[in-house]
């Protein structure tokens, strides 16, 4: 699935709701709390990360861990408002997709009748 354009959001929510983590409990977060649709390889997430930091949205730090030490990442107050904010704009666009487009089809689409 192409996630370019939502990544950042990706990444803020998981990020808001985890709390500070390293790199790859992030991507397996991404991955659990999807179902798998958003199976992202270190290529995709990490550059996202360093950007995101470097944008002063998220802080990270190196801990130690046992065997090697690692990098964990966490919001910033600018992380959580700009999750919010990108929230709400995504939610605004599925609204008025779906308002084109129709309703999901499927078992879940109406009402359940007997």
């Amino acid at each position: 699935m192409d996630v370019r354009g939502h990544l950042d959001l990706l990444l803020l929510a998981v990020l808001a709701d985890a709390g500070p983590v390293h790199g790859y409990a992030l991507i397996a977060a991404l991955r659990e709390r999807s179902g798998g649709v958003f199976d992202l390889p270190e290529g995709t997430v990490y550059p996202a990360l360093h950007r995101l930091e470097r944008d002063g949205l998220v802080a990270s730090h190196w801990e130690q861990a046992v065997p090697r030490r690692r990098r964990v990442y966490a919001l910033t107050a600018a992380g959580r408002e700009t999750r919010t904010v990108k929230q709400r704009e995504w939610r605004s666009f599925v609204t008025g997709v779906q308002s084109v487009i129709g309703p999901v089809p499927g078992p879940f689409a109406g009402p359940v009748t007997a």
